[in-house]
């Protein structure tokens, strides 16, 4: 497989992701956004523990959809992440989401 042929796969990929996406959002009701994934879930809690004087934070979800390409199911029951980096939540306001302007 040619460089060439990768990145196409890839975008093609990344593509088809996006379009699972746009028709999934509306099912979910908060974006949960770490260092190293993107979620779109039903309930989330985010944690700060401390240890060792180091801060992280534990964050769960449940009926998560998990935005990564090479996962074979992005649909997961309960999702528990574990970081030290910043963690973003948002609440959805569906009313104002419209995906077929996407």
């Amino acid at each position: 497989m040619s460089a060439e042929d990768l990145e196409k796969y890839e975008s093609e990929m990344e593509l088809t992701l996006y379009r699972e996406y746009r028709d999934v959002v509306q099912l979910f009701k908060y974006v949960v956004e770490t260092d190293r994934r993107f979620y779109l879930c039903n309930q989330v809690d985010v944690k700060a523990r401390g240890e060792s004087g180091e801060v992280f934070f534990e964050v769960s979800m449940s009926d998560a959809w998990v935005w990564d390409m090479y996962r074979p199911a992005r649909f997961a029951r309960n999702v528990k992440v574990l970081t030290f980096k910043d963690v973003n939540v948002e609440e959805l306001n569906h009313p104002d989401m419209d995906p077929s302007e996407a």
